[in-house]
């Protein structure tokens, strides 16, 4: 698994993980606010960026090689986006290492989710593959090269293409069986929760009132769509740096 690690050696401990057909770069306008002061901690998930493959590419799998991937850390602020908020939640669940979680952009199952139409297509066979291979094409390289598109279609082009099948197929299952909410409360770990008022995919005001009802702090931020960290980085970043320096008792 291929990990970035930065700051001091010292320093409270936040680790970022990204979601669905992101990488460790998605963060960057986060961990170049925090970096600092807190040692940050990012990877790119099997099946993203550099570390690839195409096996071991759920939530529970995924947070078993990023346990052997961050050693032997400990009093770590997890912090997850979107899928990457399964992740965290799996993780602390599997390892002592976590003392609190953060979950960004994502509600606690896809009872209220509104995604685009004709989005299940990415599962079919064939679909995600070509997909990939148009987001890595020179001439769609060389169009977006100067636009705010081209962190998102270099995340997508290395996006194993079987991710779509885990996140928009077999992840709904196993949502709708242990939602996310349920999760956390269940881990009884302090947990932060942040959301974006314009998410597009999500109802933010149902999926805030799910998560405090579970005991999560719950913060929407006015403006903000499904990737806050990416609109409103210095504000996301000033909630982490506030919740990793809470002290549990």
């Amino acid at each position: 698994m291929n990990v970035l690690v930065e700051g001091p050696g010292d320093a409270p401990v936040l680790l970022l993980v990204h979601g669905f057909g992101g990488s460790l770069r998605s963060f960057d306008p986060v961990a170049r606010l925090l970096s600092d002061r807190f040692r940050i901690v990012r990877a790119d998930l099997r099946g993203h960026g550099r570390t690839g493959g195409h096996s071991g590419l759920d939530a529970r799998s995924q947070a078993r090689t990023l346990a052997d991937s961050i050693g032997d850390l400990s009093g770590v602020t997890a912090v997850g986006h979107s899928f990457g908020a399964d992740v965290v939640l799996e993780l602390a669940a599997q390892t002592d290492a976590v003392s609190r979680t953060v979950l960004i952009g994502q509600a606690p199952d896809y009872r209220h989710a509104t995604f685009p139409p004709g989005h299940g297509l990415l599962a079919a066979p064939g679909v995600s593959p070509v997909l990939r291979s148009l987001a890595g094409a020179p001439v769609t390289t060389w169009a977006l090269r100067r636009t705010a598109w081209h962190r998102l279609r270099t995340d997508f082009a290395a996006t194993s293409p079987a991710m779509a099948r885990v996140v928009l197929t077999e992840r709904r299952k196993l949502l709708a069986e242990r939602p996310l909410d349920e999760q956390l409360r269940d881990l009884g770990l302090p947990t932060l929760v942040i959301l974006g008022s314009r998410d597009r995919l999500y109802d933010s005001a149902a999926t805030a009132t799910r998560y405090a009802a579970a005991g999560a702090r719950v913060h929407v931020l006015p403006g903000a769509g499904h990737s806050p960290f990416a609109s409103h980085p210095a504000r996301v970043a000033g909630l982490l740096a506030e919740w990793a320096a809470v002290r549990t008792e």
